[in-house]
């Protein structure tokens, strides 16, 4: 049995704290075949772990949804 992980990655502008990476991440989780979303203000990144693939483009529209820009880096 195959599994197809992947890991992407996101700049991500306007955040200010903390709360502003919890939000970003509670938004990107709901997405389906995201397992987790970890953002980090300080560095202004998300990295996405997901079980199946997830086209960039929806983590970003997911992103946007929370009120904050986002950009795949790969």
């Amino acid at each position: 049995m195959s599994s197809t992980r992947m890991t992407l990655t996101f700049a991500v502008a306007g955040m200010h704290c903390t709360s502003c990476g919890l939000l970003i991440d509670d938004e990107v989780e709901e997405l389906p075949g995201v397992t987790t979303s970890t953002t980090d203000v300080q560095t202004e990144r998300t990295v996405v772990e997901c079980a199946a693939p997830v086209d960039a483009e929806r983590i970003i529209a997911a992103i946007a949804g929370a009120g904050y820009r986002g950009r795949h880096l790969g």
